[in-house]
């Protein structure tokens, strides 16, 4: 289904936007109607199926204060701008509540930050003479600020950063051109070192600018956290470092091609994404776009992931890195969603079996579970899928990646989802979960070539994932899956929506696949009690399929086995009881009070960037 915009211009020059129509692309045919928009809104499921009226979902997340996790339950609606809006019906929008799957990325996005719920207002009179309120957004983290801040309240960032030319080397605090020197690495003739080093030795780099021209044309009311600066600050940040262009082989681009997206997608996904050519702006979902460009975007993403997985398989280049968008591993077999149009982790599994790979190994640490690559593998022996993200009984986007989720039609155990309970999720966790199930299985199955689905919405200040995952972590744990398949390993870009989060956690990957080793010790790594949990849960349903984890399952839950479950019914009722806490419920309420009257009092006690 695509929703299809059509922008106008206003006396002012403004850009407005309006819903013309609605078309539906099924196998390249589109049928139009003319809905009345104030009338009915047109949802989907995870599976990308018309799924009928309503936009309310509930959100669950963890949030942080002072030390502590609080898991949150939110009610949030999409806003009425040409792609969704509120169903007036209560019983209706009760009823859609109850369905916590139905949330796009967005939805859990915008969610966080939405001033418009129906709270009590009774003791709050406010002045009746309306206030023009001016307001910016974090160029960081698109959280909105009013005028007379300088520095961001949600991630700290100044206003004026440099940090889309510098990448994360210049100050959060000052403005732009004002960079840490202290933190620029010591490049010695960087420009010749790709010459002076034998191809099959270098590590290749994947990037074009025309990615940049995907981007959403529809005016709204907050910036999409999918946006092109997510590659413009990992680039300033490479050049700032002289990693790329300089140490790393630049692997020029092409678009894929039909019948190479044929290997993993129908013709109703191809034809469905080749449309929107004809279109200046359309939706998949509420919170998948596309413009006249996406297209082309998608398929140079997708063209550059195939011919890097063909070059790092046959040796042509030691290891790469794709510095690409739109993301992929929320996109299956027939639908995109999830800010995905095409799967580049799976053509890349695709381009290197067809090269000859008999066994690929992908593994994906994004924050979200991707439930396309698993629906494209699932049946499949010769791809390994491990997935560690968070899904707290599925009530986290996209629903999917259960710990018993395992693979089907005689290939169980190909499948190993490592589903984290909560939020707030640290290097610790992961580490120990690849010492406990990733590594063992991955040294198992010994694949002839390792794919990372590298996204950094895990990372310490995400406004999606909400987890502390540090630079030095996903270092770490890219140095560990260097030890497979010869060395022959390929990062794809997925998610990640903190500019500087993102751009220091590639930055720091591309450093390891350059030879350098991670700062961080992963000696004797102690896990959270929730960590452990779900670590010994995945042990338990994975050993039926790789006898090899057989012997960790029996030493953990013999050493931690009663610390990791105790309390673990308690805990859960008391949450029951408390309920919200108080400071959520007046928080928000509170913010609202001060960008109106533009008084900037104390930071509000819910740091999301956790």
């Amino acid at each position: 289904m695509i929703l299809v915009q059509k922008c106008v211009t206003s006396s002012e020059g403004n850009e407005i936007s309006e819903s013309s129509n609605m078309s539906y692309l099924t196998g390249g045919k589109t049928e139009t109607n003319l809905p009345n928009q104030s009338e009915v809104v047109l949802c989907q499921d995870l599976n990308g199926r018309l799924d009928g009226v309503g936009s309310a979902v509930v959100c669950d997340y963890t949030c942080h204060n002072d030390g502590q996790s609080v898991e949150v339950s939110q009610l949030c609606t999409r806003d009425s701008d040409g792609i969704s809006g509120l169903n007036a019906d209560p019983a209706a929008i009760t009823k859609s509540a109850k369905h916590e799957s139905d949330m796009t990325l967005e939805d859990m996005y915008n969610a966080r930050y939405n001033f418009d719920e129906d709270d009590d207002d009774s003791d709050w009179e406010p002045s009746e003479k309306q206030i023009e309120v001016l307001k910016w957004f974090c160029v960081n983290c698109t959280m909105i600020n009013v005028e007379d801040v300088g520095n961001c309240e949600v991630c700290g960032e100044h206003r004026e950063s440099g940090i889309l030319s510098h990448g994360f080397f210049a100050s959060p605090y000052l403005p732009l051109e004002d960079v840490n020197q202290d933190e620029l690495p010591v490049t010695e003739d960087s420009e010749d070192s790709c010459k002076q080093s034998s191809l099959s030795s270098s590590t290749a780099v994947g990037f074009d600018e025309r990615m940049l021209l995907h981007t959403e044309v529809v005016m709204k009311s907050h910036p999409h956290p999918e946006r092109p600066d997510r590659l413009r600050t990992i680039a300033a940040s490479l050049a700032t470092a002289g990693i790329f262009p300089g140490k790393c082989y630049p692997i020029p681009a092409r678009e894929i091609t039909r019948e190479e997206l044929q290997m993993v997608h129908s013709e109703e996904n191809i034809e469905a994404v080749d449309n929107t050519k004809r279109m200046h702006a359309s939706y998949f979902t509420p919170d998948t776009y596309a413009n006249e460009h996406s297209a082309c975007a998608a398929r140079l993403a997708a063209g550059l992931c195939a011919d890097l997985a063909s070059a790092i398989y046959s040796g042509r280049v030691k290891n790469g890195f794709a510095l690409v968008r739109p993301p992929g591993h929320h996109a299956g077999v027939k639908q995109a969603m999830g800010f995905c149009l095409h799967n580049n982790a799976a053509i890349a599994a695709s381009a290197a079996q067809a090269a000859g790979a008999k066994k690929v190994l992908i593994v994906d640490w994004d924050v979200h579970h991707g439930n396309g690559t698993q629906e494209i593998f699932e049946r499949s022996k010769s791809v390994l899928y491990i997935s560690l993200h968070r899904h707290e009984g599925g009530r986290f986007y996209p629903g999917t990646g259960a710990a018993d989720e395992v693979g089907s039609m005689g290939a169980e155990g190909y499948c190993v989802n490592i589903p984290w309970s909560r939020g707030g999720v640290s290097d610790n966790d992961y580490i120990f979960a690849f010492e406990q199930v990733v590594l063992p299985i991955a040294l198992d199955f010994n694949p002839d070539l390792t794919i990372i689905s590298a996204g950094f919405d895990a990372a310490r200040g995400d406004p999606l994932g909400c987890c502390d995952v540090t630079p030095a972590g996903y270092a770490s744990m890219t140095q560990m899956l260097s030890a497979l398949s010869g060395g022959k390993l390929l990062v794809i870009l997925e998610g990640g929506y903190n500019l500087r989060s993102i751009s220091s956690s590639a930055t720091a990957v591309i450093k390891v696949l350059l030879g350098e080793s991670p700062t961080i010790d992963i000696e004797n790594t102690v896990p959270s009690k929730a960590g452990l949990r779900s670590v010994l849960d995945v042990l338990k349903i994975q050993m039926n399929f790789w006898p090899t984890l057989e012997a960790n399952f029996t030493k953990l839950h013999s050493e931690w086995g009663p610390y990791a479950f105790q309390d673990t019914r308690e805990q859960s009722k008391k949450r029951r009881r408390t309920g919200l806490p108080i400071w959520w419920r007046w928080g928000r309420k509170r913010l609202l009070y001060r960008i109106l009257s533009k008084q900037l009092r104390t930071k509000s006690s819910c740091n999301f960037s956790c």
